[in-house]
């Protein structure tokens, strides 16, 4: 299977372009050779199994870590992530998957929690309406945000996570495993809540073992495979099964040859 146009071969700048992003800690190497493209407007998965490195590339990503070699290219620019503060600056926002909230404060002292608006003393009235905005942006189901955190749903909580990540008008957002452990409505919830952010413009990276999720939201696929790329898909072209083979780096396993039964079944013409 063909590989889908990049950003730059369909006449839009990439919001973020890696090239032969490589990451070691000592004799280990987590990330070789990496590339990824990331438009506006674009939600790409990044799969793979456990140990894959895509929680490398993911703090990379943030500034946790710095690359050992390769390139990073953000809004046609090339830069060097080496600290949070540098992804932040540029753009960057990353929600992980333990969200980071303090759940004895309220929604208001959550999405501003370091960055309170103060003249003189805290600027109550403006925080609530900026988060009211931000929470209509993402048409978020909230019924107001005086709330404690610790009585939202995990969807709900979510939400937060991802209108806080909006503070600062980033153009990329990361989202590490965004529906883990999350029930049937919460989970349709989040998705809605990417939909949104593409509909706003921004490039998404949707880390993710999910592959409902993945058909359900992405527009592509980039599989890592022991640190490597080992495929990038656009999703409508490309099937869960095949997405796991690309994933354990073979065709012959236990849910594609399920696949190939039930196809076979189903061309099967039945007697009588």
């Amino acid at each position: 299977m063909s590989a889908p146009a990049t950003p730059a071969e369909q006449g839009t700048q990439p919001v973020l372009a890696l090239r032969g992003i490589s990451k070691t800690f000592g004799a280990v190497a987590a990330l070789t050779d990496v590339d990824l493209d990331v438009g506006p407007g674009q939600v790409v998965a990044l799969v793979g199994d456990n140990g894959a490195g895509k929680s490398t590339l993911v703090k990379v990503l943030a500034g946790v870590h710095a690359a050992d070699s390769g390139t990073i290219t953000f809004e046609g620019r090339e830069t060097t992530i080496t600290s949070p503060h540098d992804a932040q600056d540029l753009g960057i926002a990353t929600v992980y998957q333990d969200l980071a909230l303090c759940e004895n404060l309220n929604v208001v002292e959550n999405l501003f929690l370091g960055h309170e608006l103060n003249r003189k003393r805290l600027d109550e009235v403006t925080m609530e309406t900026r988060s009211w905005e931000l929470l209509r942006e993402l048409s978020a189901k909230i019924p107001t945000v005086r709330i404690p955190v610790a009585s939202l749903s995990g969807g709900q909580r979510q939400t937060v996570a991802i209108a806080r990540s909006l503070l600062g008008d980033p153009k990329l957002i990361i989202l590490d495993e965004p529906t883990a452990a999350l029930g049937v409505a919460q989970t349709a919830e989040v998705l809605n809540l990417i939909e949104r952010l593409r509909e706003r413009g921004h490039g998404v990276i949707m880390v993710s073992h999910n592959m409902a999720d993945v058909q359900a939201v992405a527009d592509v696929v980039c599989v890592l495979r022991l640190g490597r790329n080992n495929g990038v898909f656009k999703v409508d072209e490309i099937s869960s099964e095949e997405i796991v083979a690309a994933i354990t780096g073979a065709s012959d396993n236990v849910v594609s040859q399920r696949a190939s039964r039930r196809a076979e079944a189903s061309t099967t013409p039945k007697e009588g």
